[in-house]
């Protein structure tokens, strides 16, 4: 009896395993870690969806964890990757002690190479940003408009309005004003010194940390980029969305995405979850998955 149980364990083991895969890519000199989920029935015309983090997160966070799993209850495959940040083999949340030496538009070549990866196991490709990530998800749009992706999801996505607030507050934040700080690593920048390491008050969430001109420059200079919804008025693909009504991190996604979801023939379809917050934790996460997967099926 104890083999034939011991037997069974290892069979749901290797079930367990075969959906959940690990996957690695050497990208920039440094190797970069996914995660590969499948649903437990594969199918040929399977969708599978290629996920990116927030700001100094990582692909194992319950957010992007738990959309996995229910995506994959739906169907739907996953392949959620750690952005490097500067760092070989990055696990976990960014260390702030570390030295900081990232940019958001180093998400760009990132996301293309998880692409092709993503390709190898499925046809119908789709992609999904949350938070700063989405942003940087769509910075990879409009860098590659003829990318071959049937559409996008943006999960409680960063804002311009909440880019200029977290600039406005930083001498509240960190004791010491911005502009002085921005002006020095701009003036590294702009003589070809970019890697120059800096100290400075604060970066993001990190305070008193080290960090490079090209860095800080990229983070905190004026760029129209930073607003995700303009970058995505002109993109071609169809575009989901998803705010969450009691977010306090980004409270203002859906007033920020609705003119665009209103325009006559609009590609972007804004939906708003009511009990979600920034996070989507929980049954947020299987609201979120639902409309995931009607957003998929309807761009068959």
């Amino acid at each position: 009896m104890r083999w034939w149980l011991a037997l069974v364990v290892c069979l749901v083991a290797s079930v367990t395993l075969a959906a959940e895969e690990p996957r690695e890519l050497l990208i920039g000199g440094r190797t970069a870690l996914a995660t590969l989920r499948l649903p437990a029935q594969s199918r040929p015309d399977m969708p599978l969806v290629l996920m990116t983090h927030g700001t100094l997160a990582h692909k194992d966070m319950e957010t992007i964890q738990g959309l996995s799993k229910a995506l994959a209850e739906r169907g739907i495959a996953s392949l959620a990757h750690n952005l490097v940040l500067g760092l070989d083999r990055r696990t976990g949340m960014y260390d702030c002690a570390q030295p900081h030496d990232y940019a958001p538009d180093d998400a760009i070549e990132e996301i293309a190479a998880w692409l092709a990866e993503a390709r190898k196991t499925a046809s119908r490709i789709f992609v999904l940003g949350h938070s700063r990530g989405a942003n940087q998800l769509a910075r990879y749009l409009v860098a590659n408009p003829k990318a071959a992706i049937e559409g996008a999801i943006l999960l409680a996505p960063a804002t311009a309005g909440i880019e200029t607030s977290l600039k406005a507050a930083y001498a509240e934040s960190y004791g010491q004003p911005l502009a002085p700080v921005l002006d020095k690593a701009e003036a590294a920048v702009s003589t070809g010194r970019g890697g120059d390491w800096m100290s400075v008050p604060g970066f993001i969430y990190c305070r008193n940390a080290k960090v490079t001109a090209r860095a800080f420059a990229a983070f905190y200079r004026a760029d129209r980029r930073q607003d995700t919804a303009a970058l995505i008025a002109d993109v071609s693909v169809p575009i989901l969305v998803l705010a969450a009504a009691q977010d306090n991190t980004v409270p203002d996604v859906a007033a920020s995405f609705a003119p665009l979801a209103a325009r006559a023939a609009s590609r972007v379809l804004l939906e708003t979850i009511d009990d979600a917050d920034h996070f989507f934790r929980d049954l947020a996460a299987e609201d979120a998955a639902d409309h995931i997967a009607g957003f998929i099926a309807a761009a068959r």
